[in-house]
Parts: structure tokens; C-alpha cells; sequence
């Protein structure tokens, strides 16, 4: 039974291009940063040419990612409860739900600190990779680590700001923890000799930098604002209605980052060069989610927004803009990618034989973002309206579906089965998602 919170009143309002833009442009700018952190730590280590140190880079963002994607419900999870408040009016229960949030990031980020021993461990297990790629991976895996509150704060703090359409404080905290990541890993790294400790390092740094910095900004506006209590801050309908939703993304997230988890294994049984490979084209999926991250945000924040105001018609009218938006952008997307592939390659690794492994499967990488946008833009719609089971649901039908397709298909065809595979999941992931919605929408909105 979904937790429903009071209505305060029915709020309609229209859906325009315009609003979609607003949100979507700086959101598009700010996840296009995204990325960046894990790039600017393959270019950095890229430089020096060593394909096993390349590798255990590689292989510990691996594992850092499944980590910490599987906590991407603080984000997603915050933006969708938030936006459906501000939908109500209800200021108050906007501040509550960041402030929940808030409190398992910080609980959460502790106990992963923790752990590190173990899950540097685990990881290694896991991975099975080859001895030169096992040390440097299991550096870069503890000291990311010790950053975990940072990050996982840094989550409940964005959903917060995307939750409320403020996509413009959004996206300067996105500038400021790339452009420190930047700066710091390459400082640390290149000219003070650190190696992948310094790169480590300096991410670890620029995600407290941006914390410390977002903390200013919501302590500055809280302060203005009423006072909330304990009571309602920590009711035990909204908490538990939060931790089941939660707990829905949460599962979607580990399978998610389990097909890619699972993708990058199977890389490395294949070979080092392979793996190598694999890694650098792997950011091409990710830019292609990032670049069509500002639609689905928007398609996030509208689509919560209109299930707070009740208003069906904002709801429908959301999700045709961001998909004729997001349709058109993953054109642009493809042919971007096929035009400045090999130069983007080139800028990743000068390893020689990386780069023409990775160019040799470049045009599977081109086509992700025509696979993956309808995943995106219906991921977006599910997680405003907190339509949480039936996205877990999905989600597991299409990665039951996805490691099938990866073991049958790698086994015969190698990594170009492996990269099917992956189309196979991301087609699945957005037409079963469609699929549901229309059911869905039958129902949300009977009074």
C-alpha cells in the first residue's frame, strides 16, 4: 500500500517545451560532468601507456561504481519525493524528505568506510583478474572508500535541489566536484608523482569539497525557513514509505550496475586487452546516459511534480515532450559519437594496443544511445511518480534476460556477443517499463 501523503489542494499547471529546457539543458551540462570523474581518472592513468595499470584502474571504478550506484535510490529516490511536495505546496515535507535522506547517506557512508578491507577483498575475488591489474585496483578501491559520507551525501543533496527543479544549483555543484577532480587528481597524480594513489586521492578530496559546499547552501536556506520537527521529519508512515521505495531502487540499481558488473567480468576472462578496451568504451554508454540524462530528469522532476497536483494531463503531456526530446537527442548523440569516437579513444589511453582494439569495436558503442534512451526517459517517469515495485520488477525480467544473452552469445561470438548482450538489456529495460506505464496511468489518478 503506498504511503499517500496529505493533499493540499489540486495545483494544475501546463507543460511546455520551454519548462522541459529549463530543466533539461543545465541537467544535460551537469550529467555530462558525471562522467568526467571517472574519465579524468582513465585519462590521467591513461598517459602512462601501461595497459595492466589501465586495467586495475578500470577494475577498481568497476567495483566502486556497483558500490555506490546500488546507493543511487538516495538521488533518485529524494528527486521524486521531493518534486511531489513541491507539486502538494508542502514545504515542510521537502525539507523532511532531504533531511531522511540525509541520515542514511551519512549512516550508510560510515559503514562502507568500515568495510573497505573486506569489500576491496571481495572485489578482487570477484574480478578475477590478472596479478598486475589485482594491486593497483585494490589502492584505488580503499582510498575511493574513505569518500563514501561525502558521496552518499552528495546524493541526498541532489535529489534535494533536482526534486525542486533547481537544475542551475544542480548543475554548479557538478562544475565544482568535476573541476576539483580535475584539478587534484591531476596534481597529485602527474606532478607530485602519486600515481593511481593520487588519483584516488584527488577525487576523494573533491567529493568533501562539493559536500561542504552544498551543506553551506541548505544550511543558509533552512535557516530562513520554519522550523520542522523531529516528529515530522521522522514520522513512521514517511520513513517507512521512503524505505520501501528505497528499497525497490535500491535492488533496480544492483541489478543495473550487476549488468554492467557482470559485462566488465566477462571482458576480463576474454583477455587484458579485451578488458582494457571494454573500459574505455564503456564511457560512451555513460555519456550517452549522461547526454540524455537532462530529459530524464526533466521527465523526473515534471512527472513527480504532476503526481503531487493530482494533474494526469501534465503527466501525459511530460512524458511525450521528453521522449520526442530524448529520441531526438540520441541521433545527435550517435553521430557525435561515430564522428569523434577514435579521437575521443585517442584522448582516453595512448596505449597503442587499446586504442586499436577499442576502435575495432567502436560501432557497437556508437549505437547504446538509440538502445538506451526509451530505458532512460521511462527510468526518469517511474522514479517521479515513485512507481518503484513495478520498476524493480522490470528490472529484473530485463537482467535475467541480459545474462542469458551475455553468456550464450559471448561463449559463441566473444566481445561482440558481449555488447549485444548489452543492447539486448537496454531495449528490454525501456519497452517493458512502456509497457507498464500505460496501466499505471489508469489508476494513479483516480480519485
Amino acid at each position: 500500500m503506498e504511503h499517500k501523503a496529505p493533499i493540499l489542494g489540486y495545483r494544475s499547471f501546463p507543460i511546455t517545451n520551454r519548462q522541459v529546457l529549463a530543466i533539461a539543458i543545465p541537467m544535460t551540462l551537469a550529467s555530462l560532468t558525471s562522467p568526467m570523474v571517472g574519465l579524468v581518472d582513465a585519462t590521467v592513468v591513461g598517459q602512462f601507456g601501461d595497459a595492466a595499470l589501465f586495467g586495475g584502474l578500470a577494475a577498481g571504478a568497476v567495483i566502486f561504481d556497483v558500490i555506490f550506484a546500488s546507493f543511487s535510490f538516495l538521488c533518485s529516490g529524494a528527486t521524486g519525493l521531493v518534486a511531489q511536495a513541491f507539486g502538494r505546496g508542502d514545504a515542510l515535507e521537502e525539507r523532511a524528505v532531504f533531511l531522511r535522506a540525509f541520515v542514511v547517506a551519512a549512516i550508510s557512508g560510515l559503514t562502507l568506510v568500515l568495510f573497505a578491507p573486506l569489500i576491496a577483498a571481495i572485489g578482487e575475488w570477484f574480478m578475477n583478474a590478472e596479478p598486475a591489474m589485482t594491486a593497483p585496483m585494490d589502492l584505488y578501491i580503499r582510498i575511493r572508500l574513505i569518500s563514501a559520507p561525502a558521496v552518499l551525501i552528495n546524493y541526498a543533496t541532489l535529489g534535494y535541489f533536482l526534486g525542486r527543479g533547481e537544475a542551475g544549483v544542480a548543475l554548479l555543484l557538478q562544475f565544482l566536484l568535476s573541476g576539483a577532480n580535475i584539478a587534484l587528481s591531476t596534481f597529485l597524480s602527474v606532478y607530485l608523482g602519486w600515481g593511481i594513489a593520487g588519483v584516488g586521492w584527488g577525487t576523494t578530496c573533491a567529493e568533501v569539497t562539493t559536500t561542504i559546499a552544498s551543506m553551506i547552501i541548505l544550511l543558509g536556506r533552512f535557516r530562513a525557513g520554519p522550523k520542522i520537527s523531529l516528529q515530522h521529519t521522522f514520522n513512521f508512515a514517511a520513513m517507512r514509505w521512503m524505505l520501501k521505495v528505497s528499497g525497490d531502487i535500491m535492488i533496480r540499481s544492483f541489478m543495473l550496475t550487476g549488468a554492467y558488473f557482470f559485462f566488465m567480468r566477462q571482458s576480463a576472462q576474454l583477455s587484458t586487452l579485451t578488458f582494457a578496451a571494454n573500459a574505455v568504451l564503456i564511457h560512451f554508454l555513460l555519456f550517452a546516459e549522461c547526454f540524455l540524462g537532462g530529459f530524464a530528469t526533466a521527465a523526473q522532476q515534471l512527472g513527480g511534480r504532476a503526481i503531487g497536483a493530482g494533474d494526469q494531463q501534465a503527466f501525459l503531456c511530460t512524458v511525450r515532450l521528453t521522449a520526442g526530446w530524448g529520441l531526438a537527442l540520441a541521433g545527435v548523440a550517435s553521430v557525435l559519437f561515430f564522428a569523434f569516437g577514435e579521437q575521443l579513444i585517442g584522448a582516453i589511453t595512448t596505449a597503442a594496443d587499446v586504442r586499436a582494439e577499442a576502435v575495432f569495436y567502436l560501432p557497437w558503442a556508437v549505437f547504446t544511445a538509440p538502445s538506451g534512451v526509451l530505458a532512460f526517459q521511462m527510468t526518469g517517469v517511474f522514479m517521479g511518480a515513485t512507481w518503484s515495485r513495478d520498476m524493480r520488477n522490470m528490472m529484473l525480467l530485463s537482467f535475467t534476460v541480459f545474462i542469458i544473452a551475455l553468456f550464450a552469445f559471448g561463449r559463441i561470438f566473444g566481445n561482440h556477443g558481449l555488447w549485444a548482450a548489452y543492447h539486448i538489456f537496454l531495449l528490454a529495460r525501456g519497452i517493458s517499463l512502456l509497457l507498464v506505464m500505460r496501466r499505471r496511468v489508469r489508476t494513479a489518478f483516480v480519485e
